[in-house]
C-alpha cells in the first residue's frame, strides 16, 4: 500500500481517489473519519487504532496568495499584486481549522491524502489526552495554533 502511494499517479489510487473526491467535494470541510485513508502514513506519524485517536478529513482551497489590485491613489511601479507568497503552509492551515473545531483534542500530526484543479484533503490525527495521559506532547494546550506541529516547525524553519 506504502508503494503505490509513493506514485499514486501511476498506481491504482488514481482511479480508486477520483470516484472518493467526487463525494468528498459535497461534503462539509472538516469531517471525522472512521478510519485513515492512508493507514501506513497514519502509522508512522503516531495513529494508533484505540480509544482516544480521532481522524479526521479536512478540506483546504489550494491557491497561490493574491493582493487586491489597488483601486484608488498612485499606482506603485511594483505593484504587489501577484507573485506572492503565503507564509503559512496548507496543511498548517488544514491543522489549525481542525484544532479550532476540536478544542477539546489536541493535534499529533497530519499528512496529505489528496488533490484537485481547486481543493487539497489532509487527514489530521488528533488525540484525547484525557484518554492517553501518558503521551507527552509538551506544556500547555493548543499545539497546531502555537506552531508545534510537523508542520508548525517546518514553516518556522525548525526543521531542515
Amino acid at each position: 500500500m506504502a508503494k503505490a502511494w509513493r506514485k499514486p499517479e501511476s498506481s491504482y489510487v488514481k482511479e480508486v481517489m477520483k470516484e472518493r473526491v467526487i463525494l468528498w467535494r459535497k461534503e462539509q470541510a472538516i469531517i471525522r473519519v472512521d478510519k485513515p485513508t492512508r493507514i501506513d502514513r497514519a502509522r508512522r506519524l503516531g495513529y494508533k487504532d484505540k480509544a482516544g485517536y480521532v481522524v479526521t478529513r479536512v478540506r483546504v482551497r489550494k491557491s497561490g496568495y493574491r493582493r487586491q489590485r489597488p483601486k484608488t491613489g498612485r499606482r506603485q511601479k511594483k505593484m504587489g499584486v501577484n507573485k506572492l507568497k503565503f507564509a503559512k503552509s496548507m496543511r498548517l492551515i488544514a491543522e489549525e481549522r481542525t484544532a479550532r473545531k476540536f478544542p477539546n483534542l489536541e493535534v499529533l500530526n497530519s499528512y496529505w491524502v489528496w488533490q484537485d484543479g481547486i481543493n487539497k484533503w489532509y487527514e489530521v490525527i488528533l488525540v484525547d489526552l484525557t484518554m492517553l495521559p501518558e503521551l507527552s506532547l509538551g506544556k500547555g494546550r493548543g499545539r497546531a495554533l502555537r506552531g508545534l506541529t510537523s508542520a508548525g516547525r517546518k514553516v518556522r524553519g525548525l526543521m531542515a
